[in-house]
């Protein structure tokens, strides 16, 4: 199985996906990504208190992506 494939394989919902993961998530049957989304909620960090504003988080990953495309 190609690095590809794998990466997609493990595709979740993401505050800023890349265009092929928006490509990939959009050819996932809408059950497969209902099953996804559950499956992150189900988390244990999803049920944590947090001071982050949505911007902060939204910041915060934007961030992590521009490092990952520039090293």
């Amino acid at each position: 199985m190609s690095r590809t494939t794998n990466q997609l394989a493990n595709l979740t919902p993401s505050a800023a996906p890349s265009e092929a993961e928006l490509e990939a998530w959009a050819n996932l049957p809408r059950d497969e990504q209902v099953r996804r989304y559950q499956a992150l909620f189900a988390q244990p960090d999803c049920n944590e208190f947090t001071s982050h504003t949505p911007d902060d988080i939204l910041a915060a990953a934007r961030l992590r992506v521009a490092q990952r495309r520039h090293g």
